[in-house]
């Protein structure tokens, strides 16, 4: 597309709607949100910077194929559960470690599996339409 005012919006906006997916991502286990509403707000600024500039620089930008960043994903959200198992408890029972501090859990690892699997997804349907 050769708007200028478009080329210049996306160029603002993706980076400040990757910021926001991430804090989306990061509260989620928390608050509202979570993997799959960050995912559907970065693949709107995957699809934006796409109308702009075209499939192959979205493709430069992620630098990974979207199928591994699904199948990733899959078995990131899938090995999160694994955890329980050796504490007894059912499978994707949230286990908490803390470590000075700061406490990380297997919910983030779900969210985070979450995240990658809707991403790959969005994104490999997004660039097979972009290409035709």
């Amino acid at each position: 597309m050769q708007s200028v005012i478009l080329k210049t919006a996306t160029h603002l906006m993706v980076g400040l709607m990757l910021v926001f997916a991430v804090y989306i991502l990061l509260r989620g286990h928390h608050e509202p949100g979570g993997g799959f509403s960050a995912a559907l707000l970065a693949g709107t600024a995957f699809a934006l910077f796409a109308i702009t500039e075209g499939a192959d620089q979205v493709r430069r930008a992620i630098r990974i194929r979207p199928s591994v960043m699904a199948m990733t994903g899959l078995a990131m959200a899938v090995a999160s559960g694994v955890p329980a198992f050796f504490t007894g408890t059912p499978f994707l029972t949230g286990i908490w470690w803390h470590l000075n501090g700061f406490s990380a859990g297997t919910p983030l690892l779900f969210d985070m599996g979450v995240f990658l699997a809707v991403l790959g997804a969005i994104l490999s349907i997004l660039l097979a339409l972009e290409e035709n």
